[in-house]
């Protein structure tokens, strides 16, 4: 190998090699982008390169060749590597500053403390020292931080026509000021707008955790296209491409994993600290990390439409202030100004203290419910959606605690909303089990039929060879007529069947051997399960039954909202009444909280008459006939992957499609409940004492102003309390 020509420049580094692959560490790439882009270009079009990938960050370059000898590699890529060295020389670095440079970018957000701060230290200064310069300076520097004050009060009597807190806080100061205080006031203010500041902050702080979360999906993608893989950005893959992801790179979009084997990080998205394991069938999602190993995934969703960017899109919609428990807080802050007025006022006539009434004005136990409410439902909403489950409002969240009565549709939301073949009963010895199973799976393959591809599913799952079909015919919404291995097969309705000759007699003794073991929840054939006739060369051999079956945690979701909960559970299906009430009693639902053949404007009707006798309703269902009962339910839920109408008419969107996930939903918001219930107990009570005190014995202003920014921060910063738990709880497992 020929020596660098460039006594600057590190020649490349072999990392790592493995019959027909090579990582090699080239620093030049990390910091030379025409060059990096250049390089790949190049490499590309060389006769022994198969494959290559650049991770400038990393300094990385891999090649996949056709040399039997690494070396050989490393000789060719040094060579091209010096050409275009060439080309495209390295910048010199700018020179390091000798004095870092500060970022003023969060100085900004604490620029609102300087006046206050600086007429406080005047203030002191002017009491430590009496000068007439120094006291002047102080009340200047005090008129001036009164200011933002003072504009609020007057911006909200003259254009709003009404008097708010802003209005009490500047005339607490008014009062201060008169008696010759500068100390008080200035300190008031001071502790005012860092009450403001660190609230804002609070609240923000959701925000800022899960917009976090935009910035760490993958910004490109390798795609394979006409038999290369190239890099692209993220958000031009198409649906139904291919993309590779190495180890170390993140997932750059929705899709289910077709080749390979990766362990998984998920946590950025679902909060989950341990990794899974992906396979081939594994939906893996934009923004996750794959830790270790290499996999091929067929793209889904791409962009605004993934999963990470939907649930920051609607964390970002979702409106915080809308709930009642914070418009009544609203209301009473407003009902509460002008007593507090009138006390203020008649403290002052009789004591003749203005600080007495200045600090009644300070007072206001209201201030803190309202501040740390917001910060409440954005933290419940980041914490919903690291769970997978979109909730679009605090209004929502709020509802959802008080929820006593849930209705379910049947069919997709407590069923799989999938035909599924339950077992085969037979009816002679003509043929054995494996047999008829196969004979039907290969006269229905390749069929587009819901039912066809449930027979062919089962015969897999039975583990029989699909056989040649020969001679078929194909009828549209009765059955299928084929040839399989010599055998004319008829599979299809009892209609088709007697239409094609055979006679359908008693089913009675059916056998039904090993293929329908554990699946008959009621015993036997029922109303719950279809049935599809087969026949061999012109006699009836046995019928297959098929089901929409009930999802895994049906049972026990359905256990837990009436056992643990106490609530009372509807189910409303268009299926016939027997059939649902077949379900019903697998699940444990009273026959009177059971509704069949119910069409659209039914379901709404119930939903609706359940909420008019005074029940909080929520309603989950899945289908664009669902829509209607959705929108008139106090609280609608639906899938992921339900219909767009039912998805977007939905308060609450199951983003994992898994039905358990209304239970973590209604934990989490009955927990933000019992949140904003302590906060309330935390502001309200210090104020109320203070308010006693300062109306009694006296209270010094600046203690007021402790006690009421001191119980809002303290309430805001509760607020956050189950966040920073489940951080810990994280870090501890990790």
């Amino acid at each position: 190998m020929s020596s660098p020509s460039r006594p600057d420049l590190t020649a490349p580094t072999l990392i790592h090699t493995v019959p027909g692959r090579v990582r090699l560490r080239v620093p030049q790439v990390q910091k030379n982008k025409p060059l990096s882009e250049s390089l790949e270009k190049r490499l590309r079009l060389q006769s022994w390169v198969e494959n290559c990938r650049i991770n400038p960050p990393a300094a990385s370059v891999v090649i996949y060749h056709s040399h039997s000898n690494p070396t050989e590699v490393y000789g060719q890529f040094w060579q091209l590597l010096q050409q275009l060295l060439e080309a495209f020389p390295l910048l010199p670095e700018a020179p390091k500053p000798l004095l870092k440079i500060p970022s003023f970018e969060g100085l900004e957000q604490w620029s609102s403390l300087a006046l206050p701060t600086t007429a406080t230290l005047l203030a002191f200064a002017s009491y430590r020292w009496e000068s007439w310069p120094l006291r002047f300076l102080a009340r200047a520097a005090l008129v001036a931080a009164a200011f933002p004050v003072a504009k609020r009060a007057f911006q909200s009597l003259w254009v709003e026509r009404k008097l708010n807190i802003d209005g009490l806080d500047f005339l607490a100061l008014i009062l201060s000021s008169f008696q010759g205080k500068l100390i008080t006031p200035s300190l008031v203010i001071t502790l005012h707008e860092l009450g403001d500041l660190i609230r804002e902050k609070t609240a923000r702080s959701t925000e800022q955790e899960t917009a976090d979360l935009l910035d760490t999906i993958g910004r490109f993608a390798w795609v394979e296209r006409a038999e290369q893989i190239t890099q692209i950005p993220s958000n031009e893959v198409l649906v139904g491409e291919t993309v590779v992801v190495y180890p170390g790179e993140r997932i750059p979009v929705d899709g289910v994993v077709i080749k390979g084997e990766a362990t998984i990080d998920q946590q950025q998205l679902t909060g989950e600290s341990m990794p899974i394991v992906a396979v081939p069938g594994t939906l893996v999602y934009a923004s996750t990390l794959v830790r270790s190993g290499q996999i091929r995934l067929t793209c889904e969703r791409v962009g605004e439409k993934t999963r990470a960017a939907a649930s920051i899109e609607l964390l970002q919609k979702a409106p915080v202030h809308d709930t009642r428990m914070a418009n009544y807080a609203a209301k009473v802050a407003d009902r509460l100004i002008m007593p507090s007025l009138t006390l203020a006022g008649l403290v002052w006539l009789t004591t003749q203290d203005a600080a007495r009434a200045a600090s009644i004005l300070t007072l206001d136990f209201v201030t803190g419910i309202r501040v740390s409410m917001p910060t409440a439902f954005l933290g419940a909403l980041s914490h919903t959606t690291r769970h997978g489950i979109l909730v679009r409002s605090g209004r929502t969240l709020e509802l959802l605690a008080e929820v006593d009565t849930m209705v379910f549709d049947k069919t997709g939301t407590l069923t799989q909303g999938q035909v599924k073949v339950v077992g085969l009963g037979r009816l002679t010895d003509r043929f054995s089990f494996d047999r008829l199973v196969q004979l039907a799976a290969s006269a229905e393959q390749r069929i587009t039929h819901p039912i066809a591809e449930a027979i062919v599913e089962f015969g897999q799952g039975q583990g029989v060879e699909l056989l040649t079909r020969d001679h078929w015919h194909y009828e549209l919404g009765l059955g299928m007529d084929a040839v399989v291995d010599g055998v004319r097969v008829l599979v299809g309705s009892e209609k088709f069947l007697q239409q094609q000759g055979v006679v359908v007699g008693d089913l009675q003794g059916l056998d039904w051997g090993e293929t329908a073991k554990d699946v008959f929840p009621l015993g036997g054939l029922s109303e719950w399960f279809s049935l599809i006739y087969l026949a061999c060369d012109g006699r009836l051999e046995g019928v297959m039954q098929f089901t929409d079956p009930l999802r895994p945690e049906s049972g026990r979701v359905i256990q837990k909202l009436q056992e643990d909960y106490g609530m009372t559970v509807h189910l409303l299906t268009g299926d016939k009444q027997q059939r649902a009430r077949e379900v019903a009693e697998v699940l444990n639902i009273p026959p009177s909280q059971v509704h069949g053949e119910a069409f659209p404007e039914d379901k709404a009707k119930i939903v609706r008459d359940l909420h008019r006798g005074g029940r909080t309703v929520a309603f989950v269902g899945d289908g664009l006939n669902d829509s209607v009962a959705l929108a008139y339910a106090d609280v609608s839920i639906s899938f992921e992957d339900g219909s767009d109408v039912a998805r977007e008419t939905a308060d609450v969107v199951l983003m994992d499609n898994d039905l358990g996930s209304v239970l973590e939903a209604i934990a989490i918001a009955q927990e933000t409940r019992a949140l904003i219930e302590q906060n309330t107990f935390f502001v309200v009570a210090p104020n109320l004492l203070g308010l006693g005190l300062a109306a009694t014995v006296g209270l010094n202003p600046l203690w007021a102003t402790i006690i009421h920014n001191g119980t809002a921060i303290a309430a805001g910063l509760n607020s956050l309390r189950p966040l920073v738990q489940h951080h810990i709880e994280t870090n501890i497992v990790l």
